[in-house]
């Protein structure tokens, strides 16, 4: 009796390990079977990838014909979109590789500046006009031309004042040569809320115009000639770029905007016109060529993924509070 219960003891235990085997086998089977097809997707997800990247290039070079038109007669066209500031894609960086590209590409017969800005950054403006100023002494024989689309005020017309003619559409926002410094003040809200504003520096001025403090009329003083000079430095630009051809009107330098046939009168600029009408009536040339900074193709692939941590990768393939601004 004891002989048999042991043997179907035996038994049993035979069968569940024989169970135990069968699952681990099948179990190993099906990590071994979602391994390969997690390959599998892999492949195909950096496939795509690839071949998305290969569209994007081909499109961005024009399938093979870029270098060909390059070496034709064309209009330069280099834009100038959205804020000015030193992390946009209207930072000076990126708005001069275009210009100095433009400028040296032997077949460009001219260079426009396609401006469709309503300003930003006094710096970076001040450092664009300083580079054309530059390129145009260094290749005299290229003229560059403004082209001010709907808007191109303040920051947006400094540089537009480098050129040698500019252009507007009779509707065209145009002008606001002016500074503006602006923020806010919260004495008598933190008086309210019974905040007491403690603040400890070293430097008379290291907490000029503090927000949480009542402003000193030395400091109010002190910016505004800070703004003036800024100012001055815009007014003097605008002058050195338009010469004799501005009106002598009080209200050029008062900050104000006028439309596109308002800035004719007034000597802001040359003409009314477009890109198109420039290239064709003024230069004598029907084709342009986009010489704008460009995102990689694997940056706009990545960012249409959203990939934040691939944007960060792909910067390195691309072709390149408070603070006064120009409005």
């Amino acid at each position: 009796m004891f002989s048999r219960k042991k043997k179907a003891e035996a038994s049993q235990a035979e069968r569940n390990n024989a169970l135990i085997e069968s699952l681990l086998t099948d179990a190993f089977a099906e990590q071994k079977k979602a391994r390969r097809w997690g390959i599998l997707f892999k492949s195909l997800t950096f496939a795509y990838l690839f071949v998305t990247i290969m569209l994007f290039y081909t499109s961005i070079n024009g399938g093979g014909k870029k270098g060909k038109s390059a070496n034709a007669p064309h209009v330069a066209v280099v834009r100038v979109r959205g804020p000015i500031a030193v992390d946009s894609d209207a930072s000076a960086a990126k708005i001069n590789g275009g210009i100095r590209r433009a400028f040296e590409q032997e077949h460009a017969k001219a260079i426009i500046l396609a401006i469709n800005s309503p300003g930003g950054s006094p710096v970076q403006s001040a450092y664009v006009y300083d580079e054309i100023m530059r390129l145009k002494a260094k290749h005299p024989e290229k003229k560059v031309y403004a082209v001010i689309e709907d808007v191109g005020a303040s920051g947006a017309y400094y540089i537009a004042a480098a050129a040698d003619e500019i252009y507007a559409n009779p509707a065209s926002i145009v002008g606001s040569i002016g500074v503006i410094a602006a923020g806010f003040g919260f004495v008598d809200l933190i008086d309210k809320l019974g905040v007491e504003r403690r603040i400890y520096s070293s430097g008379e001025s290291k907490a000029f115009l503090d927000p949480f403090s009542t402003p000193k009329d030395s400091q109010v003083e002190y910016w505004q000639t800070v703004l003036d000079d800024v100012h001055q430095q815009f007014i003097d630009a605008v002058k050195a770029g338009r010469k004799d051809k501005l009106a002598n009107d009080p209200t050029l330098f008062s900050g104000k905007v006028f439309n596109g046939a308002k800035a004719k009168e007034l000597g802001l600029i040359d003409g009314l016109g477009s890109v198109r009408f420039v290239a064709r009536e003024i230069i004598g040339e029907e084709k342009l060529r986009n010489y704008s900074h460009q995102k990689s193709p694997l940056n706009k692939v990545l960012e249409n993924f959203g990939l934040s941590v691939g944007k960060g990768m792909a910067s390195t393939f691309d072709a390149q509070g408070g603070l006064p601004e120009l409005r």
